[in-house]
């Protein structure tokens, strides 16, 4: 028997798992039950790309996600580390992951270097947003795959 539910993929983060850069998640409580309604795959595009938990910050250097892709951007650590590959490999993964499971869309992370849409942080690690968007984001709207955060989404339900 199939399934008639749609396939959603959501930041492991906000559904609980302590995936973020300082080991702890950012569950969304209006995201609980989602699975009642979708087939949820959860996905974080760091840890696919390697990186572990905890991790030092990471921001965009020089543009943001879609310049990353193009080669004119970088994501650097608070250290100083580039960690551009580990970025764009994690988020090569979630396009595969939305395009082999057949994903309606993306709920992903507000703000991060790899699933922020729309404002993400200025690479200063002031807590200053620019406008702009995150790697993994970029990636999946150049493929066509639709991206919400989850203050957009909560919106949109509202």
């Amino acid at each position: 028997m199939t399934s008639s539910r749609k396939t959603l993929l959501v930041s492991a983060c906000l559904l609980g798992t302590p995936c973020r850069f300082d080991g702890t998640h950012h569950r969304c409580a209006g995201l609980e039950g989602l699975d009642r309604e979708y087939n949820v795959v959860q996905v974080c595009p760091e840890t696919l790309g390697g990186l572990r938990s905890p991790r030092p910050p990471a921001e965009l250097r020089g543009g943001d996600g879609t310049q990353v892709l193009a080669g004119r951007a970088q994501v650097i650590t608070a250290t100083g580390q580039d960690v551009t590959q580990a970025f764009m490999a994690g988020a090569r993964q979630v396009l595969a992951t939305a395009q082999t499971t057949g994903a309606v869309g993306t709920i992903l992370k507000a703000r991060s270097p790899s699933c922020g849409k729309g404002r993400i942080y200025d690479g200063s690690f002031t807590g200053c947003l620019v406008a702009g968007d995150g790697v993994t984001t970029a990636l999946l709207l150049q493929n066509g795959i639709p991206v919400w955060t989850e203050d957009e989404w909560l919106e949109r339900k509202a």
